[in-house]
């Protein structure tokens, strides 16, 4: 506290902070404080698709446990890993900034931008590939296997993954600005705010997935115990 009252007096700032704040702790709640009120909206919107989801599943169970059934729970699963790897990692990067090591700040942020490219890759190239070779999209040849209502089923599923991955490619751009600025040595042990708030995203897109996976891939009852009914 004392060093940034000097740095004041003599008209200099530390690297990164903003002249309006009092000093750099105010600074990261400040910036955290905006991150948490934007997730707040990116909740309310995912929330209304998630509503839309429980009402349509609760309306046509059947036609939604047949369809989860159809999809590739093995992507899904490796997905998943991918996505919680590339969380560690991020919190990793943060960790890095906040014990000064450059080095190690490139390393991670590298390293979970591969993890969500390989997510994206396998989302795109395997999975939504072969759900358009077996003619699982709606509008696009669809073939509904004889079951009411499968159509409704893919159309959720096909928003709700492809809305994540938007997300997912939002977070890959701010991760390849963020490891420009950390090779270039603009975060240090007093200001990493843009990583710090940047991984609150990420995070936020990572537990997104976490409720996709088991509504859309396990709501067919695949797992189910042998003899126990619901």
């Amino acid at each position: 506290m004392a060093d940034l009252a000097s740095h004041a007096v003599h008209g200099h700032h530390p690297p990164g902070f903003a002249h309006q704040f009092e000093d750099m702790e105010q600074q990261r709640e400040a910036s955290n404080l905006g991150m948490w009120i934007f997730l707040a909206t990116e909740i309310m919107f995912f929330g209304g698709v998630f509503m839309g989801y429980i009402v349509y599943r609760t309306l046509y169970p059947g036609a939604f446990a047949d369809g989860s059934r159809l999809l590739n729970v093995t992507f899904g699963a490796t997905n998943t890993a991918v996505l919680i790897g590339s969380s560690l990692t991020m919190a990793m990067a943060i960790h890095s900034a906040q014990v000064g090591k450059k080095n190690a700040q490139v390393f991670f942020l590298v390293l979970t931008m591969i993890l969500g490219a390989l997510f994206l890759f396998l989302k795109f190239n395997f999975e939504w590939t072969a759900d358009y070779r077996e003619h699982l999209v709606p509008g696009f040849g669809f073939y509904d296997r004889g079951i009411p209502h499968l159509e409704l089923f893919f159309c959720f599923y096909f928003f709700m993954t492809g809305l994540h991955a938007l997300h997912m490619f939002v977070g890959l751009g701010l991760l390849a600005v963020l490891t420009v600025m950390a090779a270039r040595g603009r975060f240090n042990e007093e200001y990493y705010a843009p990583l710090d708030v940047s991984g609150l995203y990420w995070h936020f897109v990572d537990i997104i997935w976490i409720f996709l996976f088991p509504l859309l891939y396990l709501a067919g009852g695949r797992y189910a115990i042998p003899g126990v009914t619901h």
